[in-house]
């Protein structure tokens, strides 16, 4: 007889790029010193009550967010223990999954071999090749891009193919294409974790990204949480890029979402469709508004916008539940670097009337997994259950 679950339903919340301090190996990656909550704090001080009480200051010291004499919330903070410090490094880790090589990177563009099996592929030239902001290049090669029809191909610190281009000269159902084309070249060792299509809109000198991103991920290897849980008749519903991150596999219902704010609203209506299973969630804003472009001031609003949000979640939850937050990498936008940053992640965990604990530092991501498995009765390959701890 199959035993029913400790939590019947899991709220597991990624606050994208929000790191907790430097790995020790950070200076390999140039992020010495990196720290994003940390340097924000000390900054900028932040308003986190709620955070707060559920065990963040308990975690290290934080400027402005003091340790809670009784956490509500259990607390520990995650490694990585995958080379790297992406999305795909971070997601893929969380689910059981260890890279022994990090994804590629290209900080001096792509090959030129790879250029030209693209663009003769797609019937177009293309412009850019390097790394880049996304919001800088549309600034730069905007106008030729529109002039001349050839999309703008650039990269950065992260393993990714972009390909930028105006809706009205290229539309998006062949931008996609195009991506789709991408990746199929992009195999082997020039495997990118993704290709992103980029679309932007607007007059010379005002051009602006619009929502229709999307991501061509790398398939994760079988065996993975999702995949678990879907053998075993688990629900489970994300919301935001999750579902972009791992192509969808063994996700029931999903909501792709836009902002920090309506990924919560529709994690919030996702409790009350999704009765058990698991809800799996990433806020983005952070690092995708707030991080890459070092607007500390903006990144604090946004901590605090969501801190303000936990009581609606905490209001939404009955005993039974959980909720678990952490992050997949830091983004310090503090430092004079846009990239990702090599970092420790916050953990917390919280369930109504439950005492906290302290969950200390976990060897990986993978710990995250490992208890969410365990709770539903699976295992997934890597990872160190602290269920039993809550």
């Amino acid at each position: 007889m199959t035993m029913a679950p400790r939590f019947r339903r899991v709220i597991w919340i990624v606050l994208d790029s929000v790191g907790i301090g430097e790995m020790p190996d950070a200076a390999a990656y140039g992020d010495a010193g990196a720290d994003t909550l940390g340097n924000i704090a000390a900054q900028r001080p932040l308003h986190l009550p709620n955070f707060a009480a559920m065990g963040l200051g308990n975690i290290k010291p934080l400027a402005g967010v003091p340790a809670a004499a009784s956490p509500a919330g259990s607390f520990g903070k995650c490694a990585l223990a995958s080379p790297g410090k992406d999305t795909t490094t971070g997601h893929w880790e969380m689910v059981g999954i260890h890279l022994e090589q990090p994804f590629p990177l290209f900080p001096q563009g792509f090959p030129a071999e790879v250029l030209r099996r693209f663009e003769d592929a797609i019937g177009r030239r293309s412009l850019g090749n390097k790394a880049a902001s996304g919001t800088e290049i549309i600034k730069e090669l905007g106008d030729e891009h529109v002039r001349t029809g050839s999309p703008i191909v650039y990269t950065s610190a992260d393993s990714v193919f972009q390909i930028a281009a105006h809706e009205d000269v290229i539309p998006l159902w062949e931008l996609y294409k195009i991506c789709e084309t991408a990746r199929e070249i992009l195999r082997g060792p020039l495997e990118v974790g993704r290709v992103i299509a980029r679309p932007f809109e607007g007059e010379s000198g005002a051009y602006k990204r619009t929502s229709n991103r999307k991501d061509y991920a790398v398939p994760p290897p079988k065996g993975m949480l999702l995949d678990q849980l879907h053998a075993a008749k688990v629900n489970v519903h994300s919301v935001g890029k999750i579902f972009d991150v791992f192509l969808g596999r063994g996700i029931s219902v999903y909501d792709k979402t836009k902002t920090n704010a309506e990924g919560m609203a529709t994690a919030i209506d996702a409790m009350r469709h999704t009765l058990d299973g698991l809800i799996y969630v990433n806020l983005v804003d952070f690092d995708m508004l707030f991080g890459h472009r070092n607007d500390v001031e903006g990144y604090a609003n946004a901590l605090e916008e969501t801190d303000r949000w936990l009581p609606t979640l905490q209001g939404a939850m009955r005993p039974g539940d959980l909720a678990i937050f952490c992050a997949d990498h830091g983004c310090d936008p503090t430092t004079p670097s846009t990239d990702h940053s090599r970092e420790y992640t916050p953990l917390l965990c919280y369930s109504p009337g439950a005492n906290g604990a302290d969950l200390g530092t976990r060897a990986s991501l993978s710990d995250i997994g490992q208890t969410v498995a365990e709770n539903f009765g699976v295992t997934i390959p890597k990872g160190t259950s602290f269920l039993q701890a809550l």
